[in-house]
This record gives C-alpha cells, sequence and structure tokens, in this order.
C-alpha cells in the first residue's frame, strides 16, 4: 500500500479535531490511534533525545501510530513548554500518560493548559488515577488486570484464568479513554469549556470484568462459576488441532448431540437427553468437558469441521500461530488486514484497519508513521496560523 498521505474522511465528526499526544508504550498512543483512524488530527509530541521506547519495534510503532503527525519538543525546557503550549491554543485535547503530578510539576497541568485554552481536554490515563491509595504505585497491565476481577472469574474447568498473551488491561483502557474524549471535545466546543479526565486503567477493566466477577462473589468454588461450562470450551482433535464449541443454547446441544449419535455408538450419553437444558449440562460442566474432549480427540480437524459445519454449529478453529489470521478466508475477504510499507526500510508492514465497516467508507491506512519530529514545523505553521 502506498505511504502517500490521504485525507481524513469529510463525513467523520471528528474531521478536524486537534489532538496533542504526549503519551508513550500502548494504553494512550493506541486510544489517539482509533480516533486517528476515524479521522482526528492526531499530532505525538515525542522528545528531540529520547523518543518514544516503542519505536525500537519499527513493526509495532507504525500500527499504532499510523495517521499521526510528529512533533519533537524538549518539555525540560522553557522553549519546549513554551512551544507545546501555543500548541495548546489551537488544539482540541491532551492526552497523557505520566504518573500523576508530573505534568503540573512540569508547568503543564491542566490549570496551566487550562490559561492557554479555556476548552482544552485533558485526559490523563494512569494506572490507578489520580487520587487513592495507589495512585502514586507503578503498574503495568498484569497488575491492572490482578485488581480488576479478570482472574475472579474462571473459564475452564480447572478453575483457573490464564494469563492472556495480548495486554488487555491497557487496550481496555485506551478505549475508554477514546470514548471519553469522543464525547468531551464537542461538549468542551459546545459550552467553550473544557475538563480534566481522570482514566484509571484498573478502573477501566474492572467496569469489564466486575460485572460477571460479581456475580460469584457467594462462591467459595470457582468451577462452580457460570462461565465455566463443559460444552462452552476449547478441544484438541486427533492430529493436534483446536477448536472452539460453544453450544451455550439447548438447539446447538441438541443437533450435536442427536446428529453424532451414529457416528459414535460406544457412547451412550449422547443417545440420552439428560443434558438437553442449560442448566443440567451446567451442572454436570466436569462430565460434559470430559466427554467431548474425548469425542473430539477421535477425529481430525477435517473430519469435525465437515460435520460441524454441515449441522451449522457454533464453532471456530482455533488459531494458535500469527500467520493464521493473515491466511483466514473470511479475514481475506472481508479485507480486515492490509500490506503497508515502511517508510525508512521498504519493508511491508501487515496491519489490520479500524474493525468496523462505515456505509461512507474508511480509509485506515491514509498515512504511515511519522518519523521522530517529522512535521514539526508543519504543524507549528499549520496551528499557528488556526
Amino acid at each position: 500500500m502506498s505511504t502517500a498521505a490521504r485525507p481524513a474522511p469529510a463525513w467523520s465528526s471528528l474531521a478536524g479535531t486537534r489532538i496533542l499526544d504526549l503519551s508513550r508504550l500502548l494504553p494512550g498512543p493506541f486510544a489517539t490511534s482509533l480516533l486517528a483512524d476515524l479521522g482526528a488530527d492526531v499530532v505525538t509530541v515525542e522528545d528531540p533525545g529520547r523518543p518514544d521506547r516503542l519505536r525500537t519495534d519499527r513493526e509495532a510503532f507504525a500500527r499504532i501510530h499510523r495517521n499521526k503527525r510528529s512533533v519533537a519538543l524538549d518539555l525540560r525546557t522553557d522553549a519546549g513548554r513554551s512551544a507545546l503550549l501555543r500548541l495548546v491554543a489551537a488544539a482540541d485535547a491532551v492526552v497523557e500518560s505520566n504518573r500523576p503530578g508530573v505534568l503540573s510539576a512540569l508547568g503543564l497541568g491542566y490549570r496551566q493548559l487550562r490559561r492557554a485554552n479555556p476548552r482544552i481536554v485533558l485526559c490523563s490515563l494512569t494506572g490507578y488515577g489520580q487520587t487513592g491509595p495507589y495512585a502514586d504505585k507503578p503498574g503495568h497491565d498484569l497488575n491492572f488486570l490482578g485488581l480488576s476481577g479478570f482472574f475472579a472469574t474462571p473459564g475452564s474447568r480447572d478453575g483457573r484464568t490464564a494469563r492472556p498473551g495480548t495486554r488487555v488491561g491497557d487496550l481496555i483502557g485506551a478505549m475508554y479513554a477514546a470514548l471519553a474524549l469522543a464525547v468531551a471535545v464537542p461538549g468542551a466546543r459546545a459550552t467553550g469549556e473544557g475538563q480534566h479526565i481522570d482514566l484509571s486503567l484498573t478502573e477501566a477493566a474492572t467496569a469489564w470484568c466486575a460485572p460477571f466477577a460479581l456475580n460469584v462473589r457467594e462462591s467459595d468454588d470457582p468451577t462452580e462459576a457460570f462461565t465455566v461450562q463443559g460444552d462452552n470450551d476449547v478441544f484438541e482433535t486427533a492430529d493436534g488441532h483446536r477448536i472452539s464449541l460453544a453450544t451455550f443454547e439447548d438447539k446447538f446441544w441438541l443437533a450435536f448431540r442427536t446428529s453424532l449419535a451414529a457416528d459414535f455408538p460406544d457412547c451412550p450419553a449422547l443417545a440420552d437427553g439428560a443434558w438437553d437444558a442449560r442448566l443440567p449440562r451446567t451442572a454436570a460442566r466436569h462430565e460434559v468437558g470430559t466427554l467431548l474432549a474425548e469425542l473430539f480427540r477421535a477425529r481430525d480437524l477435517g473430519w469435525w469441521r465437515q460435520r460441524l459445519d454441515a449441522l451449522n454449529l457454533p464453532w471456530a478453529p482455533v488459531h494458535t500461530q500469527a500467520r493464521q489470521l493473515l491466511d483466514d478466508p473470511h479475514a481475506r475477504e472481508r479485507e480486515l488486514f492490509a500490506t503497508v510499507l515502511d517508510t525508512v526500510t521498504g519493508a511491508g508492514i501487515p496491519q489490520v484497519r479500524f474493525p468496523v465497516r462505515f456505509g461512507q467508507g474508511l480509509d485506515s491506512f491514509r498515512r504511515p508513521a511519522p518519523e521522530p519530529g517529522e512535521h514539526t514545523d508543519e504543524v507549528s505553521a499549520e496551528w499557528d496560523a488556526a
């Protein structure tokens, strides 16, 4: 895909919205990448002597900094702070991910930003929020998930919840930050009054996890959680592949049981309707899970694919290698991925588009990720003239 910059979608309410991103690593930049995809003019502010550490991984940086521009400012100097405040005067929002009090110590806290622009929205992403006993604690994604209830709601019959490989807590917080900004910026434009958004990554993750965890708050046995079900699980086939089965609804279980009974005559449970209703099937989660594990190990993936597709059951192969994502026929037909050229190396970097299709169209790959300070003069000239 070409590296030439293309305009933001004219239909988007974010077109013309100016966001200064002072954050680093994942949560803040992912939040602003969502807004940039949707048409906001996002400018990442980098220290000329200490660029974002994520730049050491060019592919990772490219994926969450596309459609953005970069200016280089040393905020430890008077000149850098003055230059930032000039940009703030023309901006709609500022995003930052420092510990509480760091920006204020630099003379760039919300009060100072508000003096430069009364309608500015400052979004601060921190692990635990601006106040409270944990506010000054260091933390990372796993810590936030640990406090959120994520591990209190098991999904497997052994009662354990595995640590995710994806940085779920960071991404949840980033999505809430993007949503909060998309609401707060139009409000500030309408009223002329900005605000400080205090986003705790832990609280954001808790908002996702607690509704499930609180439902089992009185249970002493985690395997009794309603999320643990023998027929909604991942199973291994005879040739070592993994598939997910989700016969949550009774009609799917009934179709599975009755249609496969002839294929497994030595399995009397398939001829028995004792588990045809959700509640008894969940109560027998361990027996049901053991039965299914034995069945799936008896045939290879090809056999199961043919049978389960013919029954129109909710199942899917489990992608255990990243390259399988790119080869998935549904993802290909939906054009979920594209290859974007690195402006320096010329290498192709696979990226996933914004995962929503709009009737008026959305080009997720309008501009490649910037080099450090690439647009300093350009942005200063544009925004100073605003």
